[in-house]
């Protein structure tokens, strides 16, 4: 597998965690100090200690340039967002309250509680992608904008037609860097590895290695592979196994309740650190968000990679 991108100086590696929202998160009290209570002093908070965040509520609902030009002006110079696509376009049922009251009302009598991207009408999708444009604009012109990750749904299947999907969501977010991540497995069937990530390369995104459960539904494995010069994308899902599976009703800081080890955390950096030969900069991003589980590791990976680099 070929190399993007050499350099004798190794890029730099942001780490950092998935939301800084999270009710659990803000529950536990031991990340946010005393009065630490409003969306303003938490997130200058979290970017005093980490340089690094996936926002992941543009997954559920549309985002606003309002809340992205917020997030821009309460974080520090240097400071990433990466920013987690909205379902509809990752191939997840989607409900139209989501998308908007105006886009809810003009689906109205269509009388479906939920689509999916193929069942929307041209010009609905054609305005959800001007509208997510739109709110990624004051990221992207503060400098902050990381990623855009694309989390396709285990029902994406490896197939034509899934690829010419994922071409379609570059094409329709021009000047963007996006991520991917699939959760079915063939995507990385022995047969389908080298394909998958020839494609991901011709498309121009960046592959994410992935590390979650192993042999449960919708796992997918490991493969420590950077396919755009400029990013490497590692997300940490934990290895609860006995969660992984739970979907239905379950909070997502349930499904990805893991604490890794100094152990387990240190022996992927190696890996991580090979990731930095490959691209201009790696990001890795834990999704382990039950209480501070994520922003613990964030900061032992950091210090990890700290002393690997003495």
């Amino acid at each position: 597998m070929r190399q993007l991108y050499i350099s004798t100086v190794n890029a730099p590696i942001l780490t950092g965690s998935a939301s800084w929202t999270d009710p659990t998160l803000i529950a536990c009290g031991r990340f946010y100090p005393p009065g630490c209570t409003t969306a303003q002093a938490r997130l200058r908070h979290y970017a005093s200690v980490l340089p690094l965040v996936e926002v992941d509520s543009s997954y559920y609902g549309m985002p606003t340039p309002h809340n992205s030009r917020l997030w821009a002006e309460r974080t520090p110079p240097g400071f990433v967002f990466n920013v987690k696509a909205f379902s509809v376009f990752t191939g997840h049922a989607t409900r139209p309250e989501a998308m908007g009251r105006d886009i809810a009302a003009a689906l109205a009598p269509l009388g479906q509680e939920a689509y999916d991207y193929a069942g929307l009408p041209d010009e609905i999708r054609t305005e959800l992608w001007r509208r997510f444009a739109l709110a990624l604009a004051p990221l992207k012109q503060a400098g902050k904008l990381g990623a855009v990750h694309f989390q396709f749904s285990p029902r994406v299947r490896h197939t034509a037609a899934a690829e010419a999907h994922v071409a379609h969501c570059v094409d329709s977010l021009p000047g963007h860097l996006l991520s991917v991540e699939f959760r079915h497995a063939s995507w990385f069937a022995a047969e389908a590895l080298e394909r998958t990530l020839a494609f991901e390369r011709e498309a121009g995104v960046a592959h994410t290695v992935v590390d979650a459960p192993q042999g449960v539904a919708n796992s997918v494995p490991c493969v420590w592979e950077a396919t755009h010069p400029k990013l490497a994308l590692v997300r940490l899902h934990g290895r609860n196994r006995a969660a992984w599976g739970n979907v239905r009703g379950t909070a997502s800081s349930s499904r990805f309740d893991y604490r890794y080890s100094e152990a387990e955390l240190a022996a992927m950096v190696p890996e991580i650190e090979q990731l930095a030969t490959q691209a201009e900069a790696v990001h890795v991003v834990f999704n382990t968000n039950h209480q501070d589980q994520g922003q613990v590791h964030a900061r032992m990976m950091r210090e990890l990679l700290r002393m690997k680099r003495r």
